[in-house]
């Protein structure tokens, strides 16, 4: 997968944009996740913020993957790339 990244809330967020466009089912990933045993904090049609890794990590349809906090670029890529795969 190719990722670029964005910095978010001054620098203590990190989001992975996925370059391949994706159509994740955000219902099958809320099983998903929840089968991790995450915490599922908040969730609608167009996201899903759950609990991961001491991360509050936000899941969007387009493949978008935001951590909190997290400031390291290398990371959040693979964060990402982890989390995708498994929802693929």
């Amino acid at each position: 997968m190719r990722f670029t990244t964005a910095r978010l809330c001054g620098g203590k967020a990190l989001m992975a944009i996925s370059s391949d466009m994706m159509d994740i089912d955000m219902g099958r990933a809320r099983e998903t996740v929840a089968g991790w045993g995450c915490r599922i904090i908040q969730e609608d049609d167009m996201m899903l913020l759950f609990e991961w890794n001491g991360m509050e990590t936000t899941l969007y349809p387009t493949g978008k993957v935001m951590f909190f906090p997290l400031e390291d670029k290398a990371a959040c890529i693979r964060y990402a790339t982890e989390i995708l795969e498994q929802l693929r």
